[in-house]
Formats: C-alpha cells, structure tokens, sequence
C-alpha cells in the first residue's frame, strides 16, 4: 500500500510538472496569433480613445493583429466579467478604468467577479484630472470661496453628475465629504446632459472629464476653479489643483491600464508590460493622450497591482459615505 502511494503521489507530480512545462513553453512562444482587447465600455469615449491607440501600436510590438473589441454596459462589469472568464493565455485582454476595477466593487450589489482576485495588472497607462467647473452665475472665483459659499448655503448648492456612483459623482462627493459640505447630488444619465443642464444653470457646479468642459471654460460659458489630480494639467496649467487651492490633500484621477485574466502566466505579463511601456514612450501616442489631458505614465505590474488594491480601499470609503448602490 505504501509503495502503490509513493507511485501515485509520483505521478502526480510528475503530470504537474509536465503540465507546468507545457505551460511555460506556450508562453516562451507568445504570441503566435492574434490578440484580443476588450474596452468595457461604449465607442467614441476616453477610455475607447485611450485603449485604441495603445492597442494599435501594440500590434507592431507583438508583431501579431490588435483587435478592439467595445463590450459596454453595467458600468464596465460585463466586459470586464468576459475577460476575467477567459482563457488566461495572453490572448484576452481588458482596458481597465478606475471606476470600473476600483470602484465598482463597492457600488455594485452583486459583483459578477472580483476585480482584484480575477484579473490580474499588466501594465498602466496614465490618468486623466477631472476640472472643477462652476456656471458663472454663481459668485466665487476659487475653491476656497466655493466652500466658503457652500457652507453658508448649506443644502442649496446642486452638483451635477453623469450617473450615480460614476467617477464624476464620487469626485464631488469626495470633495463634499473633505470640505464637509452639505450639497445636493443631480445625477444624469451621462456627461453631455449634465452639461448642458451645468450651462444653462439649472445646477450650479460639476466635475466634469476635462476635454468635454474645456471649450465652455476657454468661451467662458463655465468658470473652471481646478483640477483633480496630484499636479495641473498640462491642457489647463494655469489652473491649480483642487489641493493647493485650498482642500490640501484632495486627487482624484481617471486612470486606465491594461488587465488580463488572474494565473496569466508571468512571463507574458512581463512581456506585456515591456511593450506598453515602449509603446507609451512613442512621441505620437504622447501627444494623442495630450489631447485627452492625459500623461502617459510606464510603471510595473507589481505597482499596477498594488495601486489598484489601495484604490479600491479609497473609493470603498467614499462610496459608502455617498450612500450610492446600484442593485
């Protein structure tokens, strides 16, 4: 019996280990066919935008075709539920924001996955500020007068968003929670009628995405107060951070960044993560995220990883203090 245990015990190792070989030699020859790239999220926006032209000149570096494929709806869940179910060989990936992989987890009720458990980081692209915008109506010129106003109208400011739970809402609610405001949430199903609704003064403030707000801002038809993020953005310099002009400590960014199924193998992420890096130091692609307000940003997958774990950590925070839920 001992010896029949010893046998048996020997070839299971021995089929791990041929497996594990097998394994390790498909990823030595990666790729050999095409690669597919899932962007969560309907055509024409940043992140499609973003996605698309690293996905393009990522084709050049993996000598094989980059397919984009727009997989929208819940909030990013179902395309990025359809990566985190695929075959984990390289050859599916996702473009990741931070609303769907950090903040989602917490807004969502039922979570089809576990962005952390499910996919794993391969490479970051960079991060977008939101702008803090204001119709001109209303009588303040700096973030400090803004909070200023706000707490002394407590409960009579309203703040726009494109969606309850969406990035454009938790910023505000963020900064609503740091300053200690009492304002009023307008959601709206989307950026461009919060806009508009914004420039008609129907609300009176919004953190906007950055390209859509900025020709209002130049035609003055909204005034901008700052931006989101750690340092000013180089579409708007000078415009400061919502930090140095007065809520020390605020940032939020809208990132993006490539993520492919959990127990990918590590050698292809490596091999992953070294071409977006090359294909981000590409002048052309430097100045096309520019036009987004984005820098691109080359870092590790272990950074990735850990940055996406302290996120979500943050917006858990915020999301329950917003009370936000969509079921």
């Amino acid at each position: 019996m001992v010896v029949k245990a010893n046998v048996g015990s020997a070839m299971v190792s021995a089929l791990v280990f041929l497996a594990l070989q097998g394994h390790a030699l498909h990823a030595q020859g990666y790729p050999d066919r095409q690669v597919r790239v899932i962007v969560p999220y309907a055509p024409g926006g940043s992140t499609d935008i973003a996605g698309r032209l690293v996905a393009q000149r990522l084709a050049g570096e993996l000598k094989q075709p980059v397919v984009v494929e727009n997989r929208d709806g819940a909030g990013g869940n179902i395309g990025a539920d359809l990566v985190a179910k695929a075959n984990p060989d390289g050859y599916t990936l996702l473009v990741g924001t931070a609303g769907g992989i950090t903040i989602n987890p917490s807004l969502y009720k039922a979570m089809p996955f576990d962005p952390i458990r499910d996919l794993a980081a391969v490479a970051y692209f960079g991060s977008t500020p939101n702008i803090l915008v204001v119709h001109p109506s209303l009588p303040v010129k700096s973030v400090r007068e803004l909070v200023a106003l706000a707490r002394a109208r407590p409960g009579q400011l309203n703040y726009a968003s494109a969606g309850a739970g969406g990035a454009v809402h938790l910023a505000a609610e963020l900064f609503r929670s740091m300053a200690n405001l009492d304002m009023v949430h307008i959601p709206y199903k989307g950026s461009a009628p919060a806009l508009t609704d914004l420039l008609g003064g129907q609300t009176q403030l919004m953190f906007s995405t950055l390209p859509p707000a900025l020709p209002y801002v130049k035609s003055a038809k909204l005034r901008a107060l700052g931006v989101t993020g750690v340092t000013r953005s180089s579409l708007v310099p000078e415009l400061p951070t919502i930090s140095e002009a007065g809520l020390k400590g605020y940032e939020i960014t809208q990132w993006w960044g490539m993520l492919a199924p959990s127990r990918t193998p590590a050698e292809v992420v490596a091999r992953l993560n070294a071409d977006i890096n090359r294909v981000l130091r590409q002048p052309e692609l430097v100045q096309q995220f520019a036009a987004l307000g984005a820098d691109p940003s080359r870092n590790t997958s272990e950074w990735f990883a850990a940055y996406i774990r302290s996120e979500t950590a943050k917006w858990s925070k915020v999301v329950k203090a917003s009370g936000a839920v969509v079921n």
